[in-house]
């Protein structure tokens, strides 16, 4: 089983920021973590986690020493320890969609992390991947730190709560009583040590509220010259592969060139003089030379047609991707079965990357993998991305040979910014997945 996954930090989508590392990540320039209604919410958000908090943690270490516990049993120490990876994602994913609901950061959800690697190795290494993801660390380091401010808060909350208490006491008749169980209140000190805890624990429960903003943006947000530096690096992998694409698509011309059209017209040249020397001599054999010539000549006028069709989809540019595809699958040696849902066109580059990526994919699956059906399946994703999948049921063992089909389709997507997955175990089935963000 052959896996080849690249994975450049695509630039997000407007509004849509990319999972994987994008160079801005989306995220506005400047977030107001202090307005009236955000610290409000931020209250609730911080309560709430000061009670599911603490059972949320207690269930995490439960799991982790059952599984340290049980690695005597091996198996089942081992299934409780990936579990317990994947229960922190799952917090992760949680803490994540909260900081982006409440303060509107522009985070993409987070998903699980893959392996390129294949077969039983590629799931253990996937398991390894998701346990030493930043992404998934920074999210549970967020999560325990709101969640120790979330018992500080529930206990301001209470301290407020018993201020209020104290202030209304004299209504009741209370003139006797102890503040923090300590210094004992009588008379008018009874309402006025209300008062004086009611303030502070409204100042602690806002101050809380606010810290969280900024430390949720100190996690979440990656700094400014981080975000240059990840830009500065994600344009130099772009750049790198168009360039790379660019070689092998000229390499590729020139093979099709030399190999497919040049032979036939020398072959046709070869044809004509011959059936020069015969046409007075033998007329009739001339006049069959002719026609074999004449055949030839439009068989190589198709095979150029192709070759311009290889470089520039016309009706690509005209109707679209979909029709585009329509028209390849109907030239395909190989039966095609489309299911593509685009509700509204995107960039030109993403375009022409999934499109050659699919005909690149076709191209091989009727050459080398003895498919006798493919599915094609496109879609535009939440996320503001062109998302294609190609499955043959070939004999699999398909491999990334620098220069061949399965490379271009690599660099090409790459150059448009966005991230390709070849999966070809043997004996099949072959899977080109592509994604490209829309707005490339």
């Amino acid at each position: 089983m052959t896996t080849a996954s690249v994975l450049p930090p695509p630039p997000p989508a407007p509004g849509a920021p990319v999972d994987t590392a994008p160079p801005t990540s989306g995220v506005p320039e400047k977030v107001r973590v202090a307005s009236p209604g955000r610290v409000a919410a931020a209250v609730a958000h911080l309560a709430a986690l000061g009670v599911i908090g603490p059972a949320v943690f207690t269930g995490l270490f439960s799991l982790l020493g059952s599984g340290f516990g049980l690695l005597a049993a091996l198996l089942a120490g081992v299934i409780v320890l990936v579990v317990f990876v994947y229960a922190l994602f799952a917090v992760a994913w949680f803490e994540r969609a909260r900081v982006d609901g409440l303060y509107g950061l522009g985070l993409a959800p987070l998903r699980p992390r893959r392996s390129a690697k294949p077969g039983f190795v590629g799931v253990l290494h996937s398991i390894w991947l998701q346990a030493i993801d930043p992404l998934q660390w920074r999210a549970v380091a967020s999560f325990s730190i709101a969640t120790v401010m979330g018992l500080v808060t529930v206990t301001a909350l209470a301290g407020l709560a018993w201020g209020l208490a104290l202030v209304v006491s004299p209504i009741f008749g209370w003139s006797n009583t102890r503040f923090l169980d300590l210094i004992p209140l009588q008379g008018a000190a009874v309402p006025l040590g209300g008062a004086v805890a009611i303030l502070v624990a409204i100042a602690a429960v806002i101050g809380l509220a606010i810290l969280d903003g900024v430390i949720v943006r100190a996690i979440f947000v990656p700094s400014r010259e981080a975000q240059l530096v990840e830009q500065a690096r994600t344009s130099d992998t772009r750049r790198a592969g168009a360039v790379r694409a660019a070689e092998v698509e000229r390499t590729r011309i020139e093979r099709d060139l030399h190999d497919g059209v040049q032979p036939r017209l020398v072959s046709i040249g070869m044809t004509l003089g011959l059936a020069q020397t015969k046409i007075d001599d033998d007329p009739e054999a001339a006049k069959a030379l002719v026609a074999e010539a004449h055949a030839s000549t439009k068989s190589a006028i198709t095979e150029l047609r192709q070759l311009a069709r290889g470089i520039h989809a016309s009706v690509l540019e005209d109707r679209g991707l979909d029709a585009a595809l329509s028209a390849l699958a109907s030239r395909s040696h190989i039966p095609v079965t489309l299911d593509v849902r685009l509700p509204r066109r995107c960039g030109r580059a993403a375009e022409e990357a999934v499109y050659f990526a699919i005909a690149e994919t076709l191209t091989n699956a009727a050459k080398h993998s003895r498919a006798a059906a493919c599915r094609v399946d496109v879609r535009v994703r939440d996320d503001g991305s062109l998302w294609a999948r190609v499955e043959d049921d070939g004999l699999g063992g398909a491999r990334v040979v620098p220069g061949g089909g399965l490379d271009g389709i690599v660099n090409r997507v790459t150059a448009a910014g966005g991230t390709a997955r070849i999966d070809s175990p043997q004996g099949g089935p072959t899977t080109v997945e592509v994604n490209v963000p829309c707005a490339s």
